[in-house]
């Protein structure tokens, strides 16, 4: 059963999962140099500085679709942007903030080929996309009837398929009483009056089991539009599912008739996924009304379309912000501790650091200075909140590849030596990042290419079993990373590579197994192995 305490805590970290998404994944810089190089015709450049690889051959293109198709495909990359396609790709939430990984996102077909946006392969991996052409993969969303999600000559349907005006919102950004019929629906919903809220927007309900509603009213179905969506898509058949926090709805037409079947948790790979942006409630909406953004803060794109009369000032999303110093509770006494000139600075001398007793046993209280220093270069541990929100800001930005916004915290004195709650250094996430520009300078910071997580993976593993690029791979290899290495679980680096059949990889497998051909993990009984790459 799923009581009303459970399904508040989904909507809670829901939202909590789209403000990460919001505040980190698709920083102003990055809109800005996308916007500048999109507007002046370099749609590639465009892709490259939103962290979209382009993998499409315009030349092949036009031999093998006839000069029509292929100058249809032009046009519309012409028009692609792509840090609003980044903007909206579907995310892996439940706490998280990256994209969900191996999606394939559709936006066009000509001549039988498909333009599809595809994820990346790892939850953990580098938060880029590759724009293709050809057959998307087995887990897809349609955008092909949404293409204001991507294309900028379609951005003001935003604001049309919601009624020619946000819900709840004036067109100048400022919040309004509901007063429409649309909004009363949502707010029965909301209140979990379900079947009352179904019935009014016209969509049936098939019979549900009552301990269901309690999810089924946070559900974030956007139900005065589903009937609207499912119509314009001409369903027919057996419908689609739709999948919210491991839950599952089955939408289908009937008669002309939305319907919705409450399925509970599981998967319904047997029907078509049905794209968000036809039955979920816009997150943007969500997180304004619930105080989470401002209207500055949203895409430009997103702002013009949901509030052309908006006159404040554009912000876009949030920079990072300067290390404060952190009260810490010493002894009898509150210090300060604080990010300064690439340490984390502590009110005592080294002798005094040295003389502070250590924990008497792992998991064992701990506090004072040292003790927040000790856990801020080894991971695991007590750390004061405000340390622990500084840690997670520049983590999650080294998460999405935020390059210089890391550059800028470690200019602005954060101590390179932190290390995550898995005990990982930047080095260990520096294939996530620009690596030629963070790779020497955390090297010449004294950070050491063999230092183990709690794994036991050094940066090499971590990014071999991320998926990095060929580029970030030999990068560690040049500097002197060792290939001898094996985790905790006795993986050594050709077992990872095999094992996610990385072929971009295969020559450190090779350079591996003439290292030592029986590391590892391959040869022992029990383990299985994929085919070699």
């Amino acid at each position: 059963m799923v009581t009303d305490a459970f399904a508040d805590q989904l909507t809670r970290t829901d939202l909590r999962s789209w403000a990460r998404v919001r505040r980190y994944a698709v920083p102003a810089w990055m809109i800005e140099q996308a916007t500048e190089r999109r507007l002046a015709g370099d749609w590639r450049g465009a892709c490259a500085a939103a962290h979209v690889n382009a993998e499409i051959d315009l030349a092949r293109a036009a031999r093998e679709l006839g000069a029509a198709e292929a100058g249809r495909l032009a046009e519309d990359l012409h028009h692609l942007v792509p840090d609003l396609l980044h903007w909206h790709l579907p995310r892996s939430l439940g706490g998280r903030s990256v994209l969900d990984p191996r999606r394939s996102v559709v936006l066009d077909a000509y001549g039988g080929q498909v333009l599809h946006a595809v994820t990346p392969h790892m939850v953990d991996g580098p938060q880029w996309v590759r724009l293709r052409l050809g057959p998307p993969g087995r887990r897809t969303q349609d955008w092909r009837t949404a293409r204001y999600l991507w294309d900028a000559r379609r951005t003001d349907e935003l604001r049309e398929r919601h009624g020619g005006r946000p819900p709840f919102f004036h067109l100048d950004g400022t919040p309004r009483p509901p007063t429409s019929h649309d909004e009363g629906v949502s707010l029965l919903l909301e209140h979990g009056r379900v079947e009352t809220a179904f019935a009014a927007s016209g969509v049936g309900l098939e019979p549900v089991d009552p301990r269901w509603l309690a999810a089924l009213a946070r559900f974030p179905l956007d139900l005065p539009r589903l009937g609207r969506e499912l119509a314009a898509l001409g369903e027919t058949g057996d419908g689609f599912f739709v999948r919210w926090a491991g839950l599952i709805v089955h939408l289908r037409t009937e008669e002309g008739r939305p319907i919705a079947r409450w399925e509970g948790y599981g998967f319904r790979l047997d029907l078509p996924e049905l794209a968000a942006a036809h039955w979920r409630r816009l997150p943007d909406l969500d997180l304004l009304r619930h105080g989470y953004l401002g209207p500055g803060d949203l895409h430009p794109l997103v702002r013009r379309s949901l509030f052309p009369e908006w006159t404040g000032e554009p912000t876009g999303p949030p920079g990072p912000e300067p290390p404060r110093p952190v009260r810490v509770r010493c002894g009898r006494e509150w210090h300060e501790v604080a990010s300064r000139d690439g340490v984390l600075a502590v009110p005592h001398d080294e002798d005094e650091i040295r003389r502070e007793p250590a924990p008497a046993a792992p998991g064992g209280p701990i506090g004072g200075c040292a003790a927040a220093r000790r856990v801020w270069t080894q991971g695991p541990g007590w750390l004061p909140k405000g340390l622990r929100r500084q840690r997670a800001e520049l983590f999650a930005r080294v998460r999405h590849g935020d390059t210089p916004a890391v550059l800028w915290l470690l200019e602005a004195g954060v101590d390179p030596r932190v290390r995550d709650s898995r005990g990982r250094s930047l080095l260990h996430h520096v294939h996530l990042l620009d690596h030629p520009l963070l790779l020497p300078r955390l090297l010449a910071a004294g950070l050491d290419l063999e230092e183990r997580d709690r794994a036991g993976r050094t940066p090499l593993h971590v990014a071999v079993g991320d998926g990095a690029s060929e580029a970030a791979v030999r990068a560690l290899t040049e500097a002197g990373a060792r290939l001898d290495v094996v985790d905790e679980e006795n993986m050594s680096l050709r077992d990872l590579i095999r094992r996610n059949r990385y072929a971009h990889l295969g020559f450190l497998a090779d350079a591996v197994h003439r290292l030592d051909p029986d590391l590892g993990r391959a040869n022992l009984p029990g383990f299985w192995v994929m085919d070699d790459v």
